[in-house]
């Protein structure tokens, strides 16, 4: 008799672990191909695509959408890091790469989305030529940034840079007006505006506040910047079915034609 309950114990483990196994597998598949994707963005333009276009393209491929909003730089991509959100859409590769060196992250980039041009604006003055000595122009304060506005106001004849590939205003060999710089987070410069004699502009912080780049800007960065939006995700998840879906989607003929028709070249369709 106690062998025979042996026994029943024995096969009861063994269903028990078999069964253990069975979950563990169907956990790994649904992690490769989870069916709700939760992507972390901007307000504008990155959320409106994504509600407005990605997520019912994504509907009928099986997946629910969750758009939540960051209105900063670094807590889109904290956030990503530490697996609150399976992707996010603000940045460009420059910045991204920075990111992962100065915070040691581990986060790639998959698809290129959208260029969003850069420029210069102002409530004090109507064009570039009307700068005094003595002005002072507001950038953003990230090196990326910083560096693609200072390339901006050079290009536009206004200083002269060291031949770097990430420039800051210690580079500044040549400054005839004696401008000032002042530095602040992207998302803080546009409520400099009334402050300083110009700001230079993320786009997405320009259409944010009210202000449409093809229109407003004394200058604005050439169609060709390098500085595309990404989708970018968690190193070990670029390949998985959900991330491949939403990078599909991303860079569908729908979302392209939203881009072009909604922001009317303020920003560019980089696909």
């Amino acid at each position: 008799m106690k062998k025979k309950y042996l026994s029943i114990i024995l096969t009861g483990l063994v269903l028990l672990t078999t069964l253990a196994g069975c979950g563990t597998s169907k956990t790994a598949t649904n992690a490769d191909d989870k069916k709700t994707i939760v992507v972390g963005a901007s307000p504008v333009p990155h959320a409106e695509i994504l509600n407005n276009v990605v997520k019912g393209i994504l509907a009928k491929k099986g997946y629910k959408l969750e758009v939540k909003t960051f209105t900063d730089y670094v807590l889109p991509n904290t956030a990503l890091q530490d697996g609150d959100i399976d992707a996010n859409y603000f940045q460009h590769i420059p910045y991204l790469n920075e990111f992962n060196k100065e915070k040691h992250t581990d986060l790639v980039a998959t698809v290129k989305v959208h260029i969003e041009p850069l420029g210069i604006y102002s409530q004090k003055i109507k064009s570039l030529k009307d700068l005094k000595t003595g002005d002072e122009i507001a950038v953003p304060s990230d090196a990326t940034n910083e560096s693609r506005a200072l390339k901006l106001l050079q290009k536009n004849g206004l200083i002269k840079l060291a031949s770097k590939d990430l420039v800051t205003k210690l580079d500044i060999t040549e400054n005839k007006l004696k401008l000032n710089f002042k530095e602040l987070d992207a998302a803080q410069v546009p409520r400099a505006l009334g402050d300083v004699a110009a700001a230079v502009i993320n786009a997405n912080y320009a259409l944010q506040d009210n202000l449409n780049p093809t229109k407003d800007a004394l200058a604005l960065e050439s169609k060709d910047s390098p500085y595309a939006n990404v989708i970018a995700v968690k190193k070990g998840n670029e390949n998985k079915k959900y991330i491949k879906a939403l990078d599909d989607a991303m860079n569908s003929p729908e979302v392209k034609k939203y881009i072009e028709e909604k922001y009317k070249g303020s920003i560019i369709p980089a696909f």
